[in-house]
């Protein structure tokens, strides 16, 4: 496929880093100005205010860490300790595996800006594509996938889920610049959420323009997963597959 249908890809990772000196200066109180200040669809109206003491509580506990998640290089822990611990969780009910739109294939036939993915293994595009591969690898049940088009959307699915199932039935896996993995820290805190959160390289969006940009549709660069960091993902997918 990649001989007949060769797909536009970075040519080699421009050195950016994960986010500017002056996006990272007061980063959580502009993190929940622009949750507010961007709330289309009423999430918070709609959900928030459901369970307004309890989600307080989570996320002034959150607020009062130093950080909302251990890192452990590409990959974002929350309410993990390391990467060992997520396989105790793997029997849960649900597990929830959502990928960024802005590493679609710029010729993905789904189009990029979208939450829509056809993944067909005999499409020439979805053949090449890591994250065709990685659902054709997942389990068959009890698994939820997303393509994530913003933060809101993102935090809307998890609000649905939590309509039907209890925090500690979820587990997550779920890719992101480091921008919006730091961002949805002390958000998915609040809901007590447990997942880990994988860092994306390339064309990222370090700095809230290029994010709220990117959440309107405006992303011609690409971002991919390192190598290495696909390799891991796959052993963790592995540790879903309960059939």
């Amino acid at each position: 496929m990649a001989e007949t249908h060769p797909l536009k890809t970075l040519q080699h990772l421009p050195k950016m880093v994960g986010i500017t000196k002056e996006t990272s200066r007061f980063l959580r109180l502009k993190t929940f100005i622009y949750m507010l200040r961007h709330d289309k669809n009423r999430i918070f109206k709609r959900y928030f205010l459901k369970h307004l003491i309890k989600y307080t509580w989570n996320i002034l506990k959150s607020y009062a860490k130093k950080k909302s998640f251990v890192r452990d290089g590409d990959f974002f822990l929350y309410n993990l300790s390391s990467l060992d611990e997520f396989q105790k969780f793997t029997n849960v009910p649900l597990a929830v595996v959502g990928f960024s739109y802005c590493h679609k294939p710029l010729e993905c036939p789904s189009g990029r800006f979208t939450d829509q993915c056809i993944h067909d293994e005999k499409h020439p595009v979805c053949g090449q594509c890591f994250i065709g591969k990685t659902i054709h690898a997942l389990p068959t049940k009890n698994v939820q996938v997303i393509m994530v088009v913003t933060i809101h959307q993102l935090g809307e699915e998890f609000c649905k889920l939590l309509e039907t199932y209890k925090p500690e039935d979820m587990i997550f896996l779920i890719t992101g610049c480091e921008l919006v993995l730091e961002m949805f820290g002390d958000w998915g805190n609040m809901l007590n959420l447990r997942g880990v959160g994988i860092r994306l390289d390339g064309r990222i969006c370090n700095n809230i323009k290029a994010l709220t940009l990117a959440e309107i549709g405006i992303k011609p660069g690409l971002t991919v997963v390192r190598d290495e960091t696909q390799t891991k993902i796959l052993e963790l997918i592995q540790l879903l597959r309960r059939e």
